[in-house]
């Protein structure tokens, strides 16, 4: 995608060919900037403190961070240390094992001279794998945003409602839940996105908002809490949400507060469309609520805010009464019932298990 005119991805080599750069998004809204990946330590980092995230970019950044790791010792205890530190970095988005299970077995079975150059091409392919697995997902979406103006908003925008971000910055590049969107607003159709604020890090008001901005792509960021209140007035076309995690059955785990957008969605008649890359399918669970981890973070992130003064300097403020007590669960799980469609890279595919099982068998083959 585009910031500024020059076209960038989240993740890419740097000159060297070797060292790795991010866009830095702890920095977001309000600078942009990117920053150096040099070690396998730098990737976990990066990983842990959030200046990746997305369960996309959080596989590929984890799978360079094993190429990072054998630049600096070719060895199977080496392999196996770096493959625990970026395994626990993060427990919820399954992009995160796929990846690294990927690159693990892969490399295992290379010769310790050849895994500097094994490891950096199995990067490069989950990330080149990543971009044409969003454009199919953005093709299929954009098919069910067209006929929603074709048929019930003739000459009218289509509002769409989503929650975090699950754009380009979640990705490596286009997006999950914002492809369909970027590809409907490129081929003309109108259409505007109410961007949930979804707190506490914010990514909606911070990432979301920005990224439409830069394409061009009219929006309005609302709180959390007034996405039900725009469905009964009939202000909301359909949701589309990204996903961390999905089990075989079409549960689906996502940024907390996605739970409250379906159950709205489902009493005000609305589409609720999940954009599901196949590696966020964990097929090795089938009850969400009851066996997808759910990352607690720090409190902190709840209690504080960061943001731009009028003055023009970055500061974190607390907002929350001294001496309370702060919970902090990252994640919900949406059961599969309240889910309208999975748009994947093969389709829109219904949120069950036999639906998920006859569109992707190489998926269940591979995890067995």
């Amino acid at each position: 995608m585009n910031v500024n005119g020059q076209r960038y991805r989240t993740i890419w080599t740097a000159d060297t060919g070797q060292d790795v750069e991010i866009i830095d998004q702890t920095r977001f809204p309000h600078v942009f900037t990117t920053t150096t990946l040099k070690t396998v330590e730098d990737a976990a980092h990066a990983i842990r403190v959030m200046q990746v995230r997305g369960a996309p970019l959080i596989g590929a950044t984890a799978a360079y961070g094993v190429a990072l790791a054998m630049r600096a010792d070719t060895s199977d205890d080496a392999l196996m240390s770096a493959y625990s530190l970026l395994l626990a970095t993060r427990p919820t988005a399954v992009n995160l094992r796929w990846a690294l299970d990927r690159v693990r077995k892969a490399l295992l079975t290379v010769d310790e001279k050849d895994r500097v150059a094994a490891a950096y091409k199995l990067a490069s392919d989950v990330c080149d794998e990543d971009i044409a697995i969003n454009m199919a997902i953005g093709l299929h979406g954009s098919e069910i945003i067209a006929n929603i103006a074709r048929t019930k908003k003739p000459g009218e925008k289509v509002n769409i409602l989503t929650h975090c971000n699950a754009g380009w910055l979640a990705t490596v590049d286009w997006g999950t839940a914002t492809a369909p969107i970027y590809m409907s607003h490129d081929g003309g159709i109108p259409v505007h996105v109410w961007v949930d604020e979804t707190r506490p890090r914010n990514q909606g008001a911070f990432l979301t908002a920005w990224e439409l901005g830069h394409h061009g792509v009219p929006h309005t960021v609302i709180v959390d809490n007034a996405g039900g209140h725009l469905m009964q007035r009939g202000e909301v076309d359909m949701v589309i949400v990204g996903t961390d995690r999905t089990t075989a059955s079409g549960d689906v785990c996502n940024k907390i507060g996605t739970y409250l957008k379906a159950l709205a969605a489902r009493d005000c008649g609305i589409p609720f469309y999940v954009a599901l890359p196949s590696p966020t399918i964990d097929f090795t669970l089938t009850d969400g609520l009851n066996e997808i981890p759910i990352e607690e973070r720090s409190g902190a992130e709840v209690s504080s805010l960061t943001g731009r003064t009028k003055s023009g300097s970055i500061e974190t403020v607390d907002i929350v009464a001294d001496g309370s007590n702060v919970a902090n669960p990252a994640f919900d799980v949406t059961p599969a019932r309240l889910v309208t469609g999975l748009i994947t890279e093969r389709g829109v595919v219904d949120a069950s298990q036999q639906a998920i099982a006859k569109a992707f068998p190489d998926r269940i083959s591979a995890s067995a």
